[in-house]
């Protein structure tokens, strides 16, 4: 199930660019893109997965991040923003939650020895 959520997650990000570090000033994308927050809360780590606008179009993976852990990112309108987590070994409990342009859109909870959660939303193909 990882090795599919992976695999999910870098097909979705085919249509990144680039990643974006929010705390440097971004170049304006030639593609239009909303905000996307990524937010897992916990205790302990876990490996998360993401879309976001990277160069080579597959998705992030941080393996061991520490909770909590937040990210903000550009992502191009008309793609699936994702983010997904696998708690370890251990276990535990950690949620993760996605906002689009500051708008909470969903939340998930990971629970147990390996256990998994994803957050998903849609972005509109247009404007606004």
């Amino acid at each position: 199930m990882l090795i599919a959520a992976v695999l999910l997650l870098a097909c979705a990000g085919l249509v990144g660019y680039g990643l974006l570090d929010t705390e440097e000033e971004p170049e304006k994308p030639s593609t239009p893109t909303a905000a996307v927050t990524y937010e897992v809360t916990g205790d302990g780590t876990a490996e998360i997965s993401f879309l976001g606008r990277n160069e080579d179009g597959t998705a992030t993976v941080v393996r061991d991040a520490e909770l909590p852990w937040k990210r903000t990112v550009q992502v191009p309108l008309g793609t699936a923003p994702t983010v997904a987590i696998v708690l370890g070994e251990k276990g535990g409990q950690a949620s993760c939650t996605l906002a689009v342009r500051g708008k909470h859109v969903q939340r998930a909870t990971a629970m147990g020895a390996f256990g998994r959660a994803t957050c998903a939303g849609a972005l509109p193909a247009g404007g606004n």
